[in-house]
């Protein structure tokens, strides 16, 4: 928000500060002439109201992009920001043909019922039969890719294998989509696989008003048995902010009426539903809540019954990485018994392990059920997941110290080059505010300081920035805005990638103060609240 006098006015002073003929030592010369380049390359992109506001949007990379030499010269921040999000767009269409969005699921599910209802009697003379038999019962594997064809149309290409108990088979389908108006948009749907025969569907999805919309998916699926028709269609509604209402018809292959309410918010998810049909009539009631941590921590359960019985559920799930989240749900009904159901996300796939443990409600698997993933995950937690990403953490630093280790090889130099020519002015400057009894940085320290006893071992990697900060006092007194410290003149970032903060011991009046600011943090002294209290 810097006015075009105070651009002047820091530009004079920095010219001032850096100015080769101000000195005669051959090396300080140099490193004048350097900063003082910067400085007026600085001047010459903030003075110029485009260039100003393509670099206060989007920064170097701004300026450094391709195709505003057209941009006409008279533009508003908003139509430069425009110009830019048109010129981006314009590159995304170009790779447009190479973009994919694949989705994928594994599912196997595994039979471990031996476990808890074990037939000892009818195996006593087998081998091997005092060892439960652990086995996997069936198995599903599907896979989809889109391929934009154009803005507007979209090829979707699906297949999907599963096997049960020695038997299965396998579908592949192809979908071509297209958005018909900022209201809806219309996808046909082939498909053929070696169980049910052809597939050919219609999908339709329509916005009727800004809160109400419909799907309704038409399909005829040709087997052996002739032709079978079915009609889906679904009507919701935002009833708030935070809650759809959904109404679903469904005719043919198992019909059926359900009727939803759904409401979701930054702390919680909750469902209630009920559905009338052929086979399968029930009510579900699920409530799930979001922790506001670092993992995105959610707790859920669910209850529903219906004529095929009663099932309840109650699970968590954590995200474990950047792009993986891993989740535990335990199922205990009757006449299903006692299921633990393992998910894993990650990315676009998703790994899915249903474990049946018993066709009975046994309290000993609902216990091993809900203690055995919790034991498991705090020790793989502790013992892989946790040194894994420490680890992790550490190359990436690691490698972004040496991507950009000549980059703050030059900016140290250029820091220390800058302490140097500031040392005649900042003497002017103290013997100014000793005068007055003015502001006078004693120590000023900027960097990663260690204040946990937990990270006691960690290295402490700090800059002396008194010089500098003591440069910038004005009139008694120093203004920061909220940007990196590590931008201004004689400071440079000595732990790329970490956090770091600024430290200041300053006399003002006399009396001690001390503040500790962080790096993006804006600061302004001196504060009373910064004084230290001579009796501490």
């Amino acid at each position: 928000q810097a006015s075009q006098d105070e651009l002047k006015a820091a530009y004079r002073r920095l010219c001032m500060l850096y100015h080769p003929d101000k000195h005669r030592d051959p090396e300080l010369k140099t490193q004048a002439e350097r900063l003082f380049n910067l400085v007026h390359q600085a001047y010459e992109v903030l003075s110029d109201p485009q260039t100003r506001a393509i670099y206060d949007i989007y920064g170097r990379r701004g300026l450094e992009m391709e195709g505003w030499e057209v941009v006409e010269r008279k533009r508003t921040a908003a139509e430069i920001r425009e110009e830019f999000e048109r010129l981006q767009r314009e590159r995304e269409e170009r790779r447009l043909q190479q973009r994919t969005n694949p989705k994928g699921t594994i599912s196997v599910g595994i039979d471990a019922t031996d476990l808890f209802d074990r037939y000892d009697e009818e195996y006593e003379d087998v081998p091997g039969s005092s060892f439960p038999q652990i086995e996997i019962n069936k198995m599903h594997i599907s896979q989809s890719i889109e391929a934009p064809l154009t803005s507007t149309d979209t090829a979707i290409l699906s297949g999907n294998l599963s096997t049960q108990n020695g038997n299965g088979g396998g579908s592949i389908n192809l979908a071509l989509r297209r958005v018909t108006s900022a209201k809806g948009w219309g996808e046909l749907e082939f498909g053929a696989g070696d169980l049910h025969g052809p597939l050919f569907g219609l999908k339709i999805f329509r916005n009727l008003t800004p809160r109400c919309f419909i799907t309704t998916n038409c399909a005829l699926q040709f087997s052996s048995r002739g032709v079978r028709p079915g009609l889906t269609t679904v009507l919701a509604r935002n009833l708030d902010k935070n809650t759809m209402g959904y109404l679903q018809w469904r005719w043919g292959i198992q019909s059926a009426m359900n009727t939803s309410i759904v409401r979701d918010t930054k702390t919680s998810h909750f469902t209630v539903a009920m559905q009338l049909g052929i086979p399968h009539s029930f009510m579900m009631v699920s409530y799930q809540h979001k922790f506001q941590d670092e993992d995105q921590t959610r707790v859920k359960g669910s209850l529903k019954a219906g004529f095929f019985g009663t099932i309840v559920e109650y699970g968590a799930e954590r995200k474990i990485s950047r792009h993986s989240v891993l989740g535990a749900t335990v199922s205990v009904g009757v006449p299903q018994g006692v299921s633990l159901k393992i998910k894993l996300n990650r990315a676009s796939q998703t790994y899915f392990f249903p474990v049946h443990l018993t066709d009975q409600l046994l309290p000993s698997a609902v216990f091993y059920a809900t203690v055995g993933p919790l034991v498991i995950y705090f020790a793989m937690h502790r013992l892989i997941i946790k040194p894994y990403l420490r680890a992790q953490k550490e190359r990436e630093l690691e490698k972004q110290r040496e991507s950009t280790a000549s980059d703050i090889l030059q900016k140290k130099q250029e820091a220390e080059a800058a302490v140097r020519l500031m040392q005649e002015s900042v003497r002017r400057i103290i013997e100014a505010e000793e005068a007055r009894m003015g502001l006078i940085v004693v120590n000023a320290w900027y960097g990663k300081f260690v204040n946990d006893n937990s990270k006691k071992n960690e290295k402490v990697k700090v800059i002396d920035v008194t010089v500098p900060l003591q440069c910038l006092v004005k009139d008694s007194k120093l203004i920061l805005t909220e940007a990196s410290k590590a931008g201004l003149p004689g400071f440079y970032d000595p732990c790329v990638g970490e956090e770091k903060s600024l430290k200041v011991l300053y006399q003002f009046r006399g009396v001690l103060h001390q503040v500790m600011s962080a790096d993006n943090e804006a600061l302004r002294i001196p504060k009373q609240s910064h004084r230290i209290d001579a009796d501490g």
